[in-house]
């Protein structure tokens, strides 16, 4: 199984061949924020998998943000080739969850440590948040995962 940056690697020479500027601009620049990143520090780091799906996130939404701000200023050419680049950067992402998968995932979570006899008030969200993020990791919305778990534990 390969990671997530050489498949990026790996894509860079698959879009050469093809004559894919966009994106082959897109993913070079993905890449060199990943180096940027390692590099950046005391210390050089090699970034996991999960660390280089959190910059793919980011760097589509900045991406979005920027078309939004073109799209604004009338720049509509623009702002297609910055969504261009975001839908670019989003197919390395994994595939996004509903929200009906995470809350059977709560609900796995909460009925596995009521099993386990923890009584379950909102003093305990970090214990039902912990597992549940560790499942969710960058497929859906953080603040979205918290309220369905507090409403979840109010019930």
């Amino acid at each position: 199984m390969t990671t997530l940056k050489e498949r990026l690697h790996a894509d860079v020479v698959s879009h050469m061949k093809d004559r894919n500027k966009v994106a082959l601009t897109t993913v070079r620049n993905v890449l060199g924020e990943i180096e940027t990143r390692e590099k950046s520090g005391k210390t050089p780091v090699e970034l996991s998998d999960a660390e280089v799906t959190s910059l793919l996130q980011k760097e589509a939404a900045k991406r979005h943000d920027t078309a939004r701000i073109y799209t604004e200023a009338g720049e509509d050419d623009r702002a297609a080739a910055e969504i261009a680049e975001a839908e670019i950067i989003e197919a390395y992402l994994p595939k996004a969850l509903t929200p009906a998968e995470v809350e059977a995932i709560v609900d796995e979570t909460i009925a596995a440590l009521k099993a386990d006899g923890v009584e379950l008030s909102i003093r305990q969200l970090g214990a039902v948040m912990k597992p549940v993020t560790a499942k969710v990791a960058g497929r859906f919305d953080g603040k979205a995962v918290s309220e369905i778990v507090r409403n979840r534990i109010a019930q």
